[in-house]
């Protein structure tokens, strides 16, 4: 059995602030080994519960936060940009039977600590077909399409229940509750620790490959914080203006949807100014 580990940061234990994920601060480095204990008590958990073997992929900002000194030696860590499947890179070749989101969070407009879309800010909203889409909605299409369950996800307790919506089988860990976007009650990384281990030992037994879910077409809808980042969007081949500061394409498979919703978010974040968005 081989799990994939999709690594995101701001749902970690502790974190609630721009500063605890932001690269290179010292809130960053202090919130850096509560994110690796509980990216590691998933590892030890699913060991725990039969897996052979364990891959990360880092899947936030830099994609280079983890600890990997602090790791399980069992596990093996994908570190770094640029990745063609971004946060669930490692999926497409065909040896995950069940994948983790750990550490992730609400998406952009909705309830939840530090939630976003892939963009920290100037995404105000994203549907997928119609639905409005977290990150892990999203990657959830993506690994359907390679026969990979999502089988257990920790975040704040809005991004537990954001995962009842495309994982209802998957084991969830709360490891804060939602305050505010940046206020939240936390547990102790002991405690969170060893909730994530526990629940990451019955997750295992959920992780077995299915046929692939050919679910497209795939309609992605983005709203944005100023009219301009909607016209940068449109650069993208297929991308089109669908309402004020609104902009959607159309894919025939999750794989080509994330793809183009990278590129779109990259062209709209190189069009941000600093003070003015």
């Amino acid at each position: 059995m081989k799990i994939l580990i999709s690594a995101d940061m701001e749902g970690a234990t502790g974190v609630t602030w721009p500063a605890d994920v932001l690269p290179g601060g010292a809130q960053w480095e202090r919130c850096r080994p509560m994110f690796t204990s509980d990216v590691n008590a998933a590892v030890l958990g699913f060991f725990d519960g039969g897996a052979d073997e364990v891959l990360i992929n880092e899947a936030h900002w830099s994609m280079r936060n983890l600890l990997l000194e602090q790791l399980d030696d069992r596990a093996q860590m994908l570190t770094g940009r640029h990745k063609s499947l971004s946060m669930v890179e490692g999926v497409q070749h065909g040896d995950i039977d069940g994948i983790a989101f750990v550490g992730y969070h609400t998406g952009a407009g909705t309830e939840g600590v530090l939630a976003h879309t892939y963009l920290a800010n100037s995404i105000t909203g994203v549907w997928l077909n119609g639905r409005r889409a977290s990150e892990g909605l999203l990657n959830a299409h993506v690994v359907a399409e390679y026969g990979v369950p999502v089988v257990l996800v920790t975040g704040d307790d809005k991004a537990v229940e954001d995962s009842l919506g495309y994982a209802p089988d998957a084991r969830g860990v709360a490891v804060k509750d939602y305050v505010s976007r940046y206020a939240a009650v936390c547990r102790t990384p002991h405690r969170t620790a060893a909730d994530i281990r526990a629940a990451a030992k019955e997750a295992a037994a959920l992780a077995v490959r299915h046929e692939p879910v050919k679910g497209g077409p795939f309609t992605i809808e983005l709203e944005f914080d100023a009219e301009h980042l909607a016209g940068a969007a449109t650069v993208v081949p297929g991308v089109a203006p669908s309402g004020e500061r609104r902009v959607a394409y159309t894919s025939e498979t999750m794989y080509e949807a994330i793809r183009a919703f990278k590129a779109v978010t990259t062209l709209v974040s190189a069009a941000v100014e600093e003070q003015y968005g």
